[in-house]
């Protein structure tokens, strides 16, 4: 019999899988387009009333808030940042606690890691 920290890895899983199964459609024709996941989800202490937060990078501006706008759209999750690949980057160096948070904890969604 499976132990609660074990379904909660497995739905966990589940959840995350189904995220980046309907997101990939959402970034054909993106070229250099990636979907974060950020939050409780990401950190691994959420539970049923956990809301999903993306982040969408692209390489400008106009283009990661279209991604954010299209995630919105399509009901994948209840808050997403849009960032150009260059202010993605400047947040990944920079020492502001909260986003050192995000940083850390993020898990890349699409384009799924490769092995």
């Amino acid at each position: 019999m499976a132990g609660v920290q074990e379904i909660r890895q497995r739905l966990r899983g589940q959840r995350i899988n189904t995220l980046r199964s309907r997101i990939e459609p959402l970034l054909a024709g993106r070229t250099g387009a990636e979907v974060w996941l950020f939050g409780s989800l990401a950190r691994g202490d959420w539970d049923a009333r956990s809301d999903v937060d993306l982040l969408a990078v692209a390489p400008d501006q106009c283009a990661a808030d279209q991604l954010a706008e299209a995630l919105l759209g399509a009901g994948l999750a209840a808050d997403v940042i849009g960032h150009s690949q260059g202010r993605w980057l400047e947040r990944q160096l920079g020492d502001a606690p909260w986003w050192r948070g995000i940083c850390r904890d993020a898990i890349l969604l699409q384009p799924t890691p490769k092995p």
